[in-house]
């Protein structure tokens, strides 16, 4: 898995691609819980078009992603699930308490967020 994160504003893009199990979900959680905790983020946008695979251990993630973004007020939205991704998250009922953004203009938006490291022009988090 490797995690690219872009800043807009207030708002962190986490590009994520690859897969999503129990050897890379730590640096999921530990992506999550640094901008909902420790950077109060007001929002963090997930963007998992590029995931191929996300096991039990990427959607506990998910979950303490969400908690954490509750407990600061934060909002936490996930982009460009896949069919696969958007069936793990079915089976598992995420898909009735995650907000998802499958607009256009969102996409587009998205798109147009400039890469930065809060100062260096792109980051690749972990890979």
């Amino acid at each position: 898995m490797q995690i690219a994160a872009r800043h807009l504003d207030k708002i962190t893009i986490f590009d994520i691609s690859g897969d999503i199990d129990l050897a890379t979900s730590p640096q999921l959680r530990k992506a999550l819980l640094r901008e909902f905790r420790e950077l109060k983020v007001p929002r963090v946008v997930l963007n998992l078009g590029a995931v191929r695979y996300m096991d039990s251990s990427g959607v506990a993630s998910l979950v303490e992603g969400l908690k954490a973004s509750r407990d600061v007020g934060s909002r936490f939205i996930l982009f460009g699930l896949n069919r696969t991704i958007r069936e793990v998250l079915q089976l598992s009922k995420l898909v009735r308490i995650l907000r998802f953004t499958i607009t256009k203009s969102s996409l587009w938006r998205l798109e147009s967020a400039k890469p930065t490291n809060r100062g260096s022009p792109t980051r690749a988090l972990w890979n």
